[in-house]
């Protein structure tokens, strides 16, 4: 009876400490294929494209509408800095203008939630 249990028990642990063995050189094995950088965050698999803004009221030097490349999600602010040294806020948005570009709002034209 004590073989039977002591038997049964061997096999049992052998084959635990197996699983345990196979597990452990799988995850090493995947580590090494995938290497990742511990201080950055690995994308879901999608790229954000650029999207070019127009930033609404703003005019560089030369009179022409100020375009700005960004891959910013929409609700995100920028400092820009106009020609005279003035630094203004937008807001980029998802509104499609009729030239192709996305809209950029400027922040001082409205007022601050809560300022009412």
């Amino acid at each position: 009876m004590l073989t039977d249990v002591l038997t049964g028990w061997t096999a049992e642990t052998l084959g635990g400490l197996t699983l345990l063995a196979a597990a452990a050189a799988w995850g090493w094995l995947r580590r090494l294929r995938d290497p990742v950088d511990p201080g950055v965050t690995p994308a879901a698999g999608t790229v954000r494209p650029v999207r070019t803004y127009t930033l609404l009221g703003a005019r560089a030097a030369d009179g022409q509408p100020v375009h700005l490349p960004s891959s910013r999600p929409a609700c995100i602010r920028v400092t820009w800095s106009s020609p005279t040294g003035k630094q203004e806020q937008f807001e980029l948005t998802d509104a499609v203008l009729p030239d192709g570009t996305y809209a950029a709002e400027r922040v001082s034209v409205y007022p601050e939630r809560g300022a009412l």
